[in-house]
C-alpha cells in the first residue's frame, strides 16, 4: 500500500512542479509553492488513481486530474490554518504558510491555488472530450465553494461550543471532506462514460471523506503532535463539534469500522479491479491506530 501511495505522492507532486514551474514568475509562487509542496500523504489522488483503474482510464489523465484535487486541497488547509479560522501555526510537520508569510500572503496564495486547480484541469494537456472537462470543472467548483469545503467550514466554525445533532455533524464533515473525495471517486467514472455508477460512486466518496473525517478527529483526540505533523487535542479545546463529543471515542471507533466495512460492501461487485480501492480505504483508519 505505502510504495503505491508513494508512486502516486511522487507523480502528483512532479506534475505539480513543472506546472507550477511554467506559471509566469510572481512574488506569490513561493508561498503557493511552499503551501502546495511537498503535500502531505495524497490520500485524494491515491482514490483517483484506485477508482481510474476499476474503470481502466489512463493514468496520466488520472495524474492530472489529481494535481487539481491537491491545489484545492492545499489553497483549503492554508485557509483553514488562517487565524480568523481554526488558528493552526503547524502544517504537516513545518510552519503553517501564514505563520511563515503573513496572512494577507496566506489568504493570497490560497485563492491563488483555488484558480490553479481549474487551469490545470482547462488545459489541452488533459486529452478528454469538452464535456467530460466541463463536467470535471463544474463537479469541482460544487466541492470546493459554498455547497462543499467552504460551506462546511462555515458550519465547523458556527457549531463551535455548541451540541449538534449526529445528522448535523455528519452533513458538516459530509462538506467540509466528503464532497472533495466524492469528486475524486466520480471523475474516473466521468471519464469512463458509464454514468450508470456515478451515483454509487458519489455515494462511495462521501463516505469515504467521512471515515477520513472520522479518522483525523480520532488522530486529533489521540495522536502526538510530532506523528499528525499539526497540533493534536485543539478540537476539545476549541469545542469543535464532532462524532466524538457527540458518541464518545469507543463509539466513535465503533461508527467508523462500521462505515469501512459498509464502503467496502459496496466495491464488492468489481471484484479484483477494486483491490487498490480497498486497501487505501483500510488505510485511512489503520493511519490512527
Amino acid at each position: 500500500m505505502k510504495k503505491k501511495l508513494n508512486k502516486v505522492a511522487k507523480d502528483t507532486n512532479l506534475f505539480l512542479k513543472k506546472f507550477i514551474f511554467n506559471q509566469k514568475k510572481t512574488d506569490l509562487l513561493n508561498p503557493i509553492k511552499y503551501g502546495l509542496l511537498p503535500g502531505g500523504k495524497k490520500i485524494r489522488s491515491k482514490l483517483i488513481v484506485d477508482v481510474g483503474k476499476i474503470f481502466n482510464i489512463d493514468y496520466k489523465k488520472l495524474i492530472q486530474i489529481s494535481a487539481a484535487v491537491e491545489c484545492i486541497h492545499a489553497y483549503s488547509l492554508i485557509h483553514d490554518d488562517l487565524p480568523c479560522m481554526d488558528n493552526d501555526r503547524l502544517r504537516r510537520g513545518k510552519l503553517s504558510t501564514h505563520a511563515k508569510f503573513g496572512e494577507s500572503t496566506a489568504i493570497l496564495a490560497g485563492n491563488s491555488l483555488l484558480t490553479i486547480a481549474f487551469e490545470i484541469l482547462s488545459q489541452p494537456t488533459l486529452k478528454i472530450d469538452c464535456k467530460s472537462k466541463i463536467n470535471l470543472i463544474s463537479l469541482l467548483s460544487k466541492s470546493a465553494g459554498h455547497t462543499g469545503i467552504a460551506g462546511g467550514q462555515y458550519s465547523d466554525l458556527k457549531f463551535e461550543k455548541k451540541r449538534k445533532s449526529f445528522k448535523k455533524i455528519v452533513d458538516m464533515q459530509i462538506n467540509k471532506t466528503g464532497k472533495l473525495f466524492s469528486f475524486c471517486c466520480m471523475a474516473p467514472v466521468i471519464l469512463s462514460k458509464k454514468n450508470k455508477y456515478i451515483n454509487l460512486f458519489n455515494s462511495i466518496g462521501s463516505k469515504i471523506g467521512l471515515l477520513f473525517q472520522i479518522a483525523d478527529d480520532l488522530i486529533d483526540y489521540s495522536g502526538s503532535t510530532k506523528k499528525a505533523g499539526k497540533k493534536t487535542g485543539k478540537d476539545l479545546k476549541k469545542g469543535k463539534a464532532t462524532l466524538i463529543g457527540l458518541l464518545g471515542y469507543k463509539n466513535t471507533v465503533k461508527y467508523g469500522d462500521r462505515l469501512k466495512l459498509e464502503i467496502l460492501n459496496k466495491i464488492k461487485k468489481f471484484g479484483n479491479k477494486k483491490k487498490d480501492l480497498s486497501d487505501t480505504i483500510n488505510y485511512i483508519l489503520i493511519r490512527t491506530k
